[in-house]
């Protein structure tokens, strides 16, 4: 791998696309743009490729938003790998999304359909390493799934092979929000509820209690009003609608008769962590993908943050990085 030095911080990118991509639902959108990041010296055999998938809300810049994970010397280096993310279709952060309440239902293996154009524009046709958490451990495996021998490696934290009725109820319960409130405040709501599948009870009871006794003004009312406002400055109400949907739309045995015949076509090395107190995607769902994949081992970590753990708790996830990528 190149030990090249690099730029100290990613190159943010636009890619417009050629043709345009046939949803699963049957539309088509035209004149799509993919926004995304590189960071790092590809090398010569194009042999040190790291794709980072990231979660709903969250952007096409690692850096960002995982920095203990990504960045120069972190476990994924850009100054030994060729980091690429891409923000996921329906975003707002740069990449072809909603505008309004019209847009046509983008599906996980649609956005599937996006990164495999930017693969062909970078011109590779082998990954190192796929990595991502939540919803971007959904598109890493759909995208492995489809493609079982474009990743050497992959590591897909605190994800599932199929969205449960649990974590669609979750998404409706905010989309409920979404639809009935003033946008604005819609988007706060929704945000409120989706910290309760994000958290877990210990995650509350260690950082939000009170010890005066007051009868009002909880701290954790304070703490789910301030999660909401923090979140409505930044993202679109439109993207959270849709990519909601499309978190609930997936299901990597929907072309291949099951989810285990689905798993089972993965040739990559694989390492699937999971979080203890993860309430929206629980162990036995990261339990379930390891047990189908051929090369797959799973790994449960103890965190407090509920499912958050997989960005909280980036110290012990770089370790087990570091040991999975070191004797794959």
């Amino acid at each position: 791998m190149s030990n090249t030095i690099t730029a100290i911080a990613p190159k943010e990118l636009i890619l417009k696309a050629k043709d345009p991509i046939v949803l699963e639902c049957g539309d088509t959108l035209r004149n799509v743009t993919i926004a995304y990041s590189t960071w790092g010296t590809l090398s010569a055999d194009k042999s040190n490729v790291v794709w980072v998938f990231h979660a709903l809300t969250a952007n096409g810049n690692p850096h960002e938003w995982w920095p203990e994970m990504v960045g120069a010397g972190q476990v994924i280096d850009p100054q030994k790998h060729f980091i690429i993310c891409a923000n996921m279709l329906g975003s707002c952060y740069g990449s072809t999304g909603p505008k309004n309440m019209n847009f046509p239902l983008v599906t996980i293996n649609d956005m599937v359909k996006a990164h495999k154009i930017l693969k062909a524009h970078l011109g590779l046709d082998k990954i190192y390493l796929g990595i991502g958490g939540s919803m971007g451990g959904q598109q890493l495996l759909e995208w492995a799934v489809q493609e079982p021998e474009l990743f050497e490696n992959i590591v897909p934290l605190a994800t599932n092979a199929f969205h449960s009725p649990w974590g669609i109820a979750f998404n409706e319960a905010q989309r409920m929000a979404l639809e009935n409130i003033d946008s604005a405040k819609g988007l706060e709501a929704a945000r409120a509820i989706a910290m309760l599948s994000y958290r877990h009870y210990d995650t509350y009871q260690s950082t939000q209690k009170d010890v005066d006794h007051r009868w009002d003004d909880f701290a954790a009312s304070s703490y789910q009003r301030y999660q909401g406002e923090k979140l409505r400055k930044r993202f679109s109400v439109q993207s959270y609608y849709y990519l909601s949907k499309a978190m609930d739309s997936h299901h990597v045995g929907r072309h291949f008769g099951s989810a285990e015949a689905a798993l089972k076509r993965i040739k990559s090395n694989t390492l699937v962590i999971g979080i203890d107190s993860d309430m929206l995607f629980p162990p036995h769902e990261q339990e379930f993908i390891a047990k189908n994949i051929p090369n797959s081992q799973v790994i449960v970590i103890s965190s407090k943050y509920g499912h958050d753990g997989f960005l909280t708790e980036a110290n012990t996830i770089t370790q087990l990085l570091k040991t999975f990528i070191n004797h794959e």
